[in-house]
């Protein structure tokens, strides 16, 4: 998913509170040259909706900044929010363009009933919800769908174990488990195992 928004370069000088009051917060963008960074602004009500329709590290943001006539790819590296009100303090923006493969973070979306959740009675304990990739800006998947109903009783699978779409590559450990399917609270360990074989 792509989507396009449109900041200003921020007044030198100018104050946060100052921009607040106009409706603006403050942002930054990163990469577009090298190390150099640029002050920006967005409108509250643009921040918003940014947020509603963007993942941090994952969805590519089409940046325009009509101010100093720059357009290009980018990811929303950072959101700072206020500890306790529902405000956005600040957004940090990072250029894609000139940069190969990109480290990022995707959710994982577990799909199918595994078989010893199914037949054994198990529970599915999902270790982990997001998993750290690397690949080319136009290849960041929104999720990452893994089949699991082939998990039977006592069963875990590992990263090592699950195919990854073209052109993303997992950076985790590759004995990294993702899932597995524990016994119900209070089965013996020979129940669990007599249940799996019996799934087989």
């Amino acid at each position: 998913m792509e989507v396009t928004v449109e900041c200003q370069k921020r007044p030198e000088g100018s104050k946060t509170k100052a921009l607040r009051r106009e409706g603006l917060i403050p942002a930054v963008l990163y990469g577009h040259q090298g190390t150099e960074s640029v002050p920006l602004t967005i409108e509250v009500k643009k921040a918003q909706k940014l947020l509603k329709d963007t993942s941090i590290n994952n969805t590519i943001i089409d940046l325009q900044v009509p101010d100093i006539s720059w357009s290009g790819k980018t990811i929303l590296r950072e959101v700072q929010s206020h500890p306790y009100k529902p405000l956005i303090l600040h957004l940090s923006f990072f250029s894609v363009a000139a940069h190969g493969s990109l480290d990022v973070e995707v959710p994982i979306h577990f799909v199918g009933d595994p078989v010893g959740v199914k037949v054994g009675g198990g529970i599915l304990d999902q270790t982990v919800t997001e998993l750290a990739i690397r690949c080319k800006p136009d290849k960041i998947p929104e999720t990452l769908d893994i089949d699991v109903s082939g998990l039977k009783l006592g069963e875990s699978l590992q990263l090592s174990q699950i195919t990854l779409p073209e052109g993303v590559e997992a950076t985790g450990e590759t004995d990294l488990v993702l899932a597995r399917v524990m016994a119900p609270v209070g089965a013996s360990s020979t129940e669990s195992e007599s249940e799996g074989e019996a799934a087989e």
